[in-house]
């Protein structure tokens, strides 16, 4: 296999086609859009940073975050100063700064949108426009909605979330993250280098896009986010259920999928960036070793087992309660009075924390976890709240 075709110039696609090309191979990749600004927060965790530092040196303009808000559904707020910070590009600018490592590194890019793939014959046929051409293997890379799915099945309704929100021309310095009572997504607000993007996401089976524009309305009024001279944007990103990651066929014998059409997004964080990454180098490895059948292999050793498990606990998160109360609820206010808590929890955030060992972790701190919030609410809040600023903001 020499000849690829990549169908999508997003993070997965761009990254698949920079490893493939600097390999020797003859890559072109189609994109209708391609550098565009995608709905989307655009943070990069420090695991994604780690593994391609290049995305923290680039001079392309970005913003670096160390602290997050979270606001409970009945307005409890906690902050965390992150040990590493969450890197924030505009996806202009990131879908920009890939596609031309991409380029740099020989592969041609071709902006036009591919209408039909036929993996049918000895070559794969792509037809894109008043182009057409054959290649030995095709990487679908065109997002979680694309309908040139090969032998699989294209996500249903239950496997999907809708994003809608605004891009809104004003500065921040911190990431805001607000959950709802009972409401499996949130509310995020995340700043970039030029502007706000605050957004909300919700299931596509259980809202409604009416639904989730009133519940992002009612925080930004609630926040004094002005609407004014911002931009609308809506999008529909995976998020899958246990059985669909488990079930879910990503390579055939010319063909297979990256980023979000292969459903890899953590279903808690709504993170995708790294895994859009990973799965598009993981593949090009195995195109390399000329063995493209181990690559769901790769990446359950990798991160898909990681997004299973992640599958499991999401709900419980979300519209579970503990205590009395719901979980999320719960969380902020043992953020709040514990710094233990509040420096695992910051971790899990900035992608240092994985979920399969975060149980072990919670349990092994939950005494020091308990004594810290117990000790919090029995001290004067004046001595309180001058130890927290401290914790928050060390010298």
């Amino acid at each position: 296999m020499r000849e690829i075709a990549i169908v999508g110039g997003g993070p997965s696609g761009a990254m698949c086609g920079e490893r493939l090309a600097r390999a020797g191979f003859q890559v072109t990749l189609f994109d209708e859009h391609l550098a565009w600004e995608k709905p989307c927060g655009g943070g990069l965790t420090h695991k994604a940073i780690l593994a391609y530092p290049f995305l923290l040196d680039s001079p392309c303009p970005k913003k670096l975050v160390h602290k997050i808000e979270l606001i409970s559904s009945r307005a409890h707020r906690a902050t965390m100063k992150l040990a590493e910070p969450i890197v924030i590009y505009s996806r202009t600018v990131l879908n920009g700064l890939l596609l031309d490592r991409a380029e740099a590194a020989g592969c041609r890019i071709v902006r036009r949108r591919v209408a039909h793939v036929d993996t049918e014959g000895e070559r794969v046929r792509l037809a894109a426009g008043d182009e057409s051409m054959t290649a030995d293997f095709v990487v679908l890379a065109a997002g979680a909605r694309n309908s040139l799915l090969p032998d699989t099945r294209a996500l249903d309704r239950a496997d999907l979330e809708i994003t809608l929100g605004y891009f809104v021309p004003v500065q921040a310095e911190d990431i805001q993250i607000k959950f709802l009572r009972r409401f499996e997504g949130y509310i995020w607000s995340f700043p970039r280098a030029d502007h706000l993007s605050v957004g909300i996401c919700g299931s596509m089976s259980r809202h409604t896009s009416q639904e989730l524009r009133r519940h992002l309305h009612t925080y930004m009024d609630s926040e004094r986010i002005s609407r004014e001279g911002a931009r609308f944007y809506s999008h529909v990103l995976p998020s899958p259920r246990p059985e669909t990651l488990r079930a879910r066929r990503v390579v055939g014998p010319n063909w297979a999928l990256v980023g979000d059409a292969a459903a890899w997004v953590d279903p808690i964080t709504g993170e995708g960036l790294f895994y859009a990454l990973r799965s598009g180098d993981l593949l090009a490895q195995a195109l390399i070793e000329g063995a493209p059948s181990t690559y769901p292999e790769l990446v359950r050793a990798a991160f898909s087992t990681e997004l299973e498990f992640a599958t499991r606990i999401a709900s419980k998160l979300y519209r579970g309660r503990f205590l009395g109360g719901a979980v999320t609820t719960r969380m902020i206010q043992f953020i709040h009075h514990s710094s233990t808590f509040r420096a695992l929890m910051g971790d899990v955030f900035s992608g240092g924390q994985d979920y399969t060992s975060l149980k072990q972790r919670l349990w092994s701190q939950v005494g020091v976890t308990m004594s810290e919030v117990i000790g919090s609410l029995l001290r004067p809040k004046s001595q309180w709240t001058k130890e927290t600023a401290a914790s928050q903001n060390p010298q």
